[in-house]
């Protein structure tokens, strides 16, 4: 089944937040924020703005009728700043008028009064001044200490990351409107519906049964949307509160970029120790998080940073902790991936730095470690159903490891001005959410008397295909035609308490509680297949019900309105919970992961030494899709995935100045993978595997591993450029930018 908006997207149908048909009277709301990292707010002055043409209302922290409060792990962060400001772009306060228009000229008639304060950027510069979000955690097993003195090999080291603006196509946004009861509705761009539900409450002074959320999709998501789309709804619902009249919000690019969080950017100290034969008997890593000025879910991703700092190898004496440090920068937030890249690039660095230390290749040092089942990862989980060795050996014996080396070496003999590198990349990622009260979530299925269904679930369809899938399972299930089946927008009313689409889990967990749904219903009608007609194996196929035995059948219209007039219930609202999972946090020990992605890529790239640009000639992949239910829709989320990570790691670099500005505040100044910039060729095959129970029909998640392939793109630049200058002492510094490039291609070896 192809993805079922495809053909509204590409003709321009598809309904986003922004494209709802308008009310009557319908207003619009601009936020307006502070251009200052840090200061003591003393007052804020809208007269000005409040008499400008169109304006209806301008609002600050002083209207807000209940709590000024939207933190959702830590409440530590304001909807208005009131004190003190903590980032440049913090919003102050929103001007609400007859257009968008009216409120960005109001917008620059508003002053405020504040006494600048020192800022804070570096996240180190942060831990040294005990700027912390929450208290440090550690990551430990065997015993580090002790294992130094077994290692022939030690090597220390910094890597360092940089951030990742999300760049949505659909910027952050809402529309709110009070309905004749008083509660409130809002047409919300979000990954987590219950979160905007929940906040909005708490900042209106409403019971959260007078708030209704409803998103319909998203025009991207990436996790900037997981909590981050908060604010926005809260500001639409806070102004229809106010003035009486729908108010939609809709944020102009360059606000987007400079008012919201990114990746978490990350510096990192390691040290590593191998025995002869290539074994990492030890590792352990420092990571300074930078968190920005509030928690938002920098403690979660910081966590799954610690999970991940091992990657796909089995290490027997780790100690890794990460700090999560306040800076002031705006509150840095979920991205594909949620801090398990930022561990593994670290990890990666230490085994480049090693083997070019030993003098072996980085690959040489992978493949001798990588996990197998009954290996422990730190954390404490066995490891079963590993595939890392298969994807690694499918990977470069199928794609030809050593007839790329051969390629490699003697090109780079026989040319001086460009060079070829190349880089395996092996990945590993836990699917579940960490916080495991969080991995839950439920589906109502109505069958109408026509036959026809209507699905509602907690998954938000952001461009990666879950309502394909959902429709999948539902027709499969009623064994009707795909026609038949409607999947409805995500509501609060419908479907409540609900986790985000969020974690890669939104098919595994909305799926298994459609199946339960859609199950409770079928079993229904089999019990009256079996009291009326005495059949014992139904199955349902092809728009009919059958019983195999006697091979006679029902049409599947016929037999709900039979069901219907023996007032059997036609409707079922079922929740399902991931088994197994648990983590103890005061032990920091437990088995978090329904189950583990795996997968190997070999990237190979070209670099001109005179320009210091490139071009990514191939990148091939073996990814553990499991037993994949949709292959078109998986692989463009591989596809898609490995494009991103290898923009993160190539070209997209956040810049702010010590003042705290963003200067990467436009796509003229900050820059994305283009169709240029992808990959000459790109082959992804499927490795055989039989896939988890525990995922949806044994498909694996694929939402966020595949971005971890383009680490090697980082891997593979520094290849080239050692292969032009062998003595460099280049540094761990992502993104690796043409310009970074450039300077290592020529830099002189420290003497």
């Amino acid at each position: 089944m192809i993805n079922i908006d495809a053909l509204n997207h590409v003709q321009g149908k598809s309904i986003y937040m922004d494209d709802r048909e308008e009310l009557k009277g319908t207003l619009y709301a601009v936020p307006f924020d502070f251009p200052v990292a840090h200061a003591r707010l003393h007052q804020i002055v809208t007269d000005e703005a409040q008499n400008c043409p169109g304006i209806v209302k301008v609002l600050t922290a002083a209207d807000i009728p209940g709590e000024n409060q939207i933190g959702g792990i830590i409440p530590d962060e304001p909807l208005f700043a009131e004190h003190e400001v903590h980032f440049w772009g913090q919003v102050g306060g929103l001007v609400i008028g007859t257009s968008e228009h009216a409120c960005r000229l109001a917008r620059k008639k508003i002053r405020a009064n504040y006494d600048p304060l020192p800022a804070v950027t570096d996240p180190r510069v942060a831990k040294s001044k005990d700027m912390l979000i929450s208290p440090p955690r550690t990551f430990r097993c065997g015993d580090t200490a002790q294992a130094w003195s077994s290692c022939d090999h030690i090597i220390t080291g910094r890597a360092d990351s940089n951030g990742q603006e999300h760049l949505y196509i659909e910027t952050q946004g809402a529309y709110a409107w009070i309905k004749e009861d008083g509660s409130v509705y809002v047409a919300s761009s979000t990954q987590g519906p219950t979160a905007v539900q929940k906040t909005i409450a708490k900042v209106l002074g409403l019971p959260m049964h007078k708030v209704e959320i409803d998103t319909v999709r998203l025009g991207g998501g990436f996790g900037g949307k997981e909590d981050q789309a908060t604010p926005w709804a809260v500001m639409a619902a806070l102004a229809a509160k106010v003035t009486g009249r729908p108010v939609k919000l809709a944020l102009h690019r360059m606000d987007d970029m400079r008012m919201t969080g990114k990746r978490h950017p990350y510096s990192t100290d390691f040290r590593i120790g191998l025995s002869k034969d290539l074994k990492i008997l030890a590792y352990e890593a420092t990571f300074f998080q930078n968190a920005g000025a509030a928690a938002d879910l920098s403690p979660a991703i910081l966590e799954r940073t610690l999970f991940h700092c091992t990657n796909a190898y089995y290490i027997p004496n780790v100690s890794a902790t990460a700090w999560s440090c306040k800076t002031n920068l705006p509150p840095n937030t979920a991205f594909r991936g949620f801090g398990g890249p930022q561990g593994k690039f670290a990890i990666e660095c230490a085994i480049a730095t090693a083997a070019r230390v030993i003098g072996v290749k980085p690959h040489e040092i992978q493949s001798a470690n990588l996990v197998k089942d009954g290996d422990t990862f730190p954390y404490g989980q066995i490891i079963k159903n590993a595939e890392a060795r298969h994807s690694w050996e499918t990977c470069t014996s199928g794609f030809g490891l050593d007839e790329v080396i051969h390629e490699v070496d003697a090109f780079n003999r026989s040319n001086f001005r460009f060079k070829k590198g190349y880089a395996v990349q092996p990945i590993c990622f836990g699917i579940s959410f960490t916080n495991t009260m969080m991995n839950h979530a439920r589906a109502l299925v109505h069958v109408y008397q026509d036959g026809s269904v209507v699905v509602s679930t907690a998954a938000v369809e952001m461009g990666q295909g879950v309502n394909t899938k959902l429709l999948q399972i539902a027709s499969d299930i009623f064994g009707v035609d795909p026609s038949r089946v409607r999947i409805e927008s995500t509501n609060t009313l419908r479907i409540a308490n609900t986790s985000p689409t969020a974690a890669s889990a939104g098919a595994d967990l909305n799926g298994k509680a459609l199946t339960l749904a859609c199950e409770a219903i079928t079993a229904r009608f089999k019990d009256l297949l079996r009291e009326e007609l005495g059949w014992t194996d139904v199955i349902f196929r092809h728009g009919k019900a059958t019983d195999r035995v006697s091979k006679n059948f029902i049409m599947w219209e016929e037999l709900v309105l039979k069901a219907f007039q023996k007032r059997i219930s036609l409707s079922e609202h079922a929740h399902y919970y991931t088994p197994e999972i648990f983590f103890d946090k005061t032990k920091e020990k437990g088995h978090p992961f329904a189950y583990h992605v795996y997968g190997t890529a070999i990237v190979e790239v070209t670099l001109d030494c005179l320009k210091g640009t490139y071009e990514f000639d191939r990148v091939r992949i073996v990814h553990d899709f499991g037993n994949s239910m949709n292959h078109d829709v998986d692989l463009g989320q591989v596809e898609g995935g490995l494009v991103q990570g290898i923009g993160w790691m190539t070209m997209e670099e956040i810049v702010y100045n010590d003042d705290g500005k963003l200067l990467s505040n436009a796509l003229s100044t900050y820059k994305v993978p283009d169709i240029y910039s992808v990959p000459k060729v790109i082959e992804v095959k499927h490795l055989e595997t039989s896939g988890p129970d525990l995922a949806i029909r044994k498909s694996k998640a694929v939402g966020e591993p595949p971005l971890m392939y383009g680490l090697g793109a980082y891997f593979a630049l520094r290849h080239a450029v050692l292969a032009f200058n062998p003595e460099a002492e280049i540094s761990f510094d992502a993104p690796y930018t043409p310009e970074k490039i450039f300077r290592d291609l020529y830099k002189k070896p420290v003497t």
